[in-house]
């Protein structure tokens, strides 16, 4: 493909083979990039290669975990290698933790923080040395719980802040190099892990999405889409923005 947002970019999808990851690679693959994606799961991400490639998209992948440093150089090594440069990155890796702090485990709080935390740095760090010659523009995925509070999801909600944290950082630090570093925000939206909270707690979700204004969760590829836009030239003069995708909840 010629055309399109992202048309003749090569972008690395990290947390690329299910939800807002995997739509993410879907939609920057018709808008022109060709893409690496990037996961734990080597079966779902074989899936959705033979999906887009099928389709005709230009998409390959590589497995390893977020929270490792050896394997998140290993994404960026596998799409220099496949692609020959690395133009943009989205960093969708995570899991959801809940609980009230006091009775989240040790374990469980250290995992947390480092796929979320750990995790986004790694990229960040790996990305940037990519393109500290040429530039280029880097997506993480934060949540609007990384700019308020809520009740039993403690360590979640401080992972989400220090995601805004470390984008911030990373859009002072690496401006005078070209690279653009921005965030989006989902609020509600249509992932496997909203089906979890709603098969636990339907009540919650419900009222949960009451309250957005546009009266519904948002979906995978309208965040996609977000991130799309970000990654693109026309935010040629966008870094170190926290993008909201929430129907206008926090409004």
């Amino acid at each position: 493909m010629t055309t399109g947002l992202l048309a003749g970019k090569v972008v690395l999808v990290v947390g690329g083979s299910t939800g807002i990851g995997a739509d993410a690679a879907r939609v920057f693959a018709e808008e022109g990039a060709s893409v690496m994606l990037a996961a734990r799961s080597k079966d779902a991400l074989a899936a959705l290669t033979d999906e887009l490639t099928g389709a005709g998209r230009d998409v390959a992948h590589t497995a390893g975990d977020v929270s490792v440093g050896a394997d998140v150089a290993g994404f960026v090594d596998a799409t220099l290698a496949r692609f020959g440069r690395l133009d943009g990155a989205f960093n969708n890796a995570g899991i959801n933790g809940q609980g009230r702090l006091d009775d989240v485990s040790e374990d469980d709080f250290d995992r947390i923080m480092a796929v979320n935390v750990k995790g986004t740095w790694l990229c960040l760090r790996e990305e940037i040395r990519a393109m500290r010659e040429s530039g280029g523009s880097i997506v993480n995925t934060s949540s609007i719980g990384g700019f308020r509070g809520n009740t039993g999801l403690g360590a979640y909600q401080a992972t989400k802040h220090a995601v805004i944290g470390l984008t911030r950082t990373a859009a002072h630090d690496n401006g005078p190099l070209g690279i653009r570093v921005n965030v989006v925000a989902p609020g509600p939206t249509e992932t496997p892990m909203l089906t979890h909270w709603r098969q636990n707690d339907p009540a919650a979700v419900e009222r949960r999405i009451a309250a957005v204004p546009l009266r519904k969760a948002g979906t995978t590829t309208e965040v996609a889409n977000a991130a799309a836009w970000l990654l693109s030239d026309r935010a040629s003069q966008v870094t170190g923005v926290v993008l909201p995708v929430d129907g206008g909840l926090t409004a």
